[in-house]
């Protein structure tokens, strides 16, 4: 059974189970095994061959990358802020590689990405969706370009895609200090009362990751899923704006849900 395959059936097993507090552990779980095989999906294929991908060096005092569904007007924006041409047309997946522009603001350069639109199922490597979330990996900031006519759900879909490659977007690092030793178990302590945790639920998940022997401190009250976080190490916390673009179309209703 493939990895895509693997990960399909945590995710239809989690789906199915009723979360209760006797299942709080198994769901515990389960998610850091699903944490673990995305984990191994995005590591580059030993294959031998030069991967494709269109990073770009990074310039300036700041980089900040353009991610959204196709034709939303990402690379509009690219010429509107910069002067960079990037073309712009009527059809999808106009934008295929990675176009970088400059925009100079008082005596600082920010370097702006044109990024192709990713889809649904980027995150496992659809429409070249790996080589787009590398590139956000590396940005400072994430403008989220959406259409303003499309369902609000699009915003969930992309912020999903990103989570679950290990970005998390306007979240700060957990507050967990974790340590691996050599001997002595495993010591769980907590600075004040947990409501989504407790040391049989941390046990559980450290066991699921072979880590015998550890020492973990919960300065705050934080969940399962941000103990994996911790765990992996391998997350990146990014700053991220929503752009609403095509605003024209909505009536002034819809204006004023998207502001609030």
């Amino acid at each position: 059974m493939g990895i895509l395959e693997k990960i399909k059936e945590i995710e239809t097993e989690m789906a199915k189970t009723q979360k209760n507090k006797a299942t709080e552990y198994h769901l515990g779980q389960l998610k850091a095994k699903l944490a673990k095989l995305r984990t191994t999906l995005q590591e580059p294929a030993k294959t031998g061959e030069k991967g494709e991908g269109f990073d770009v060096q990074k310039f300036g005092d700041g980089r900040v990358a353009l991610i959204g569904f196709p034709s939303v007007g990402k690379s509009t924006l690219l010429t509107q802020l910069t002067g960079t041409s990037s073309e712009a047309a009527a059809y999808e997946f106009t934008t295929l590689t990675c176009i970088p522009g400059i925009i100079h603001y008082n005596d600082a350069k920010i370097q702006l990405l044109d990024l192709p639109g990713i889809i649904e199922g980027a995150a496992q490597g659809k429409g070249r969706g790996r080589q787009v979330i590398a590139v956000c990996k590396s940005a400072d900031l994430l403008l989220m370009v959406l259409d303003a006519s499309k369902p609000h759900a699009h915003r969930q879909i992309l912020t999903a895609e990103l989570e679950s490659v290990g970005i998390r977007l306007n979240r700060d690092p957990p507050a967990i200090s974790f340590k691996k030793k050599k001997t002595g178990g495993v010591s769980f302590n907590s600075m004040g009362p947990l409501t989504k945790m407790d040391d049989k639920l941390c046990f559980r998940i450290l066991h699921e990751y072979k880590i015998h022997n550890a020492d973990v401190l919960f300065k705050e009250d934080c969940t399962a899923d941000d103990l994996i976080d911790v765990i992996e190490g391998n997350r990146r916390y990014i700053k991220c704006l929503y752009v609403y673009n095509k605003v024209d179309v909505c009536s002034i209703e819809e204006v004023d849900a998207i502001a609030r």
